[in-house]
């Protein structure tokens, strides 16, 4: 099946241009008959295709605008005509590049094919021929192109016009196609980046502690594991601080509950301020209990990094009346570092909880307002 028949009424008696258009007929043909073959053409056949039309058309309008250059054609004429050529090319790229979108992709397509090739022959190209005739007689190429203008066969101009609204519509449709296309992509995106912030912002919220604003005790539990994972693949020592504010209840029962909370607020700022790695890790273990992980920290440091943690606290001076440990707010700290053996990490981390804990109960033993390291 044709998609464009050839007629004598499309020779433009210009040898070198009436062969090309019949090859850009052949080509055109040539992709109808493989579009509506269905399933027996393959994508990359199809996509073969329509990339030699493209090859093609191309390689003519190069060959038309040379010739319109050698001759001399009023350059109204050639601006006109090689803007044909590059509007041609964009939209046959995007009508292919949004087949998925149109309800008939193939009829579409040919039907723009076919329509522009008649247009653009028994229009501009029949135009471009007149012309050249007429300067090869002698007449200047201004003269030969108001002549064109000024004199067009009403007929053929009638035709034409019917063609070129045809052709004028399918292009609008195209555009619009393209514009909703893009519009809906960037409503999509749109919506997908504030979905992905609405997840992002849940995420965070599920690994927060509501009161102290740091990570909860759930996140610690995932991040334990896979520092633990870490650590013992690198070899690296994991440092582990649980620390526990002195005799909070009886600050509770002597400033009240409010005061509780902007208390072990104020410390957990204070203690996150001391931990200065991107890699340190703060959160709230349970009730007034901080737990900290130190990753590739040996025992060393962090000591040295639960001491700087005493002090920060020390430094807020908030009053704390019925403390037996100082007059201010203080903690007690259980510190722990290891490397990380052939156990599994649940058990590992469980092992350095265990370790710190019983540090931070022997902190409590001997007195508080102090850190003890567990472990060996």
């Amino acid at each position: 099946m044709q998609a464009f028949v050839w007629d004598a009424a499309f020779d433009t008696h210009l040898d070198a241009v009436d062969e090309q258009h019949h090859g850009l007929v052949a080509l055109f043909n040539e992709l109808n008959q493989s579009l509506f073959r269905g399933a027996a053409t393959t994508a990359d056949e199809l996509e073969d295709s329509l990339q030699r039309l493209l090859a093609y058309a191309g390689q003519h309008f190069a060959d038309e605008e040379a010739l319109m250059r050698d001759v001399g054609l009023d350059e109204r004429h050639q601006q006109a005509h090689r803007q044909l050529h590059a509007q041609f090319v964009e939209q046959v790229r995007t009508m292919w590049s949004l087949r998925a979108t149109l309800s008939q992709p193939d009829e579409t397509l040919m039907g723009f094919l076919t329509s522009w090739l008649g247009l653009h022959i028994l229009g501009i190209d029949q135009s471009m021929a007149r012309q050249i005739r007429a300067v090869r007689r002698g007449k200047t190429p201004q003269q030969a192109f108001v002549d064109e203008v000024q004199h067009p066969d009403q007929g053929i101009q009638a035709l034409l016009k019917m063609v070129g609204h045809l052709y004028h519509v399918m292009s609008c449709q195209n555009a619009d196609l393209v514009h909703a296309n893009l519009t809906l992509e960037a409503r999509v995106a749109e919506r997908t980046l504030a979905l992905e912030h609405a997840n992002e912002q849940l995420r965070a919220f599920a690994r927060t502690d509501g009161l102290l604003g740091i990570n909860n005790r759930g996140y610690f539990d995932e991040r334990l594991l896979e520092e633990v994972f870490r650590a013992r693949r690198s070899k690296q020592p994991l440092g582990l601080l649980m620390m526990d504010v002195d005799y909070f209840k009886r600050y509770n029962d002597r400033y009240g509950h409010q005061a509780g909370d902007a208390c072990l607020q104020a410390v957990a700022q204070a203690v996150g301020a001391t931990l200065l790695r991107r890699t340190d890790f703060l959160a709230r273990y349970g009730g007034e209990e901080l737990i900290a992980l130190l990753p590739n920290t040996d025992r060393e440091g962090t000591q040295h990094t639960a001491q700087r943690i005493l002090e920060a606290v020390r430094a807020l001076a908030l009053p704390h009346e019925h403390s037996d440990a100082a007059p201010v707010v203080t903690l007690s700290v259980g510190g722990v570092s290891v490397v990380p053996g052939a156990s599994d990490e649940k058990s590992v981390g469980a092992t350095l909880i265990a370790l710190a804990d019983a540090a931070l109960y022997v902190a409590k033993q001997q007195g508080r307002n102090r850190l003890v390291m567990g472990g060996s």
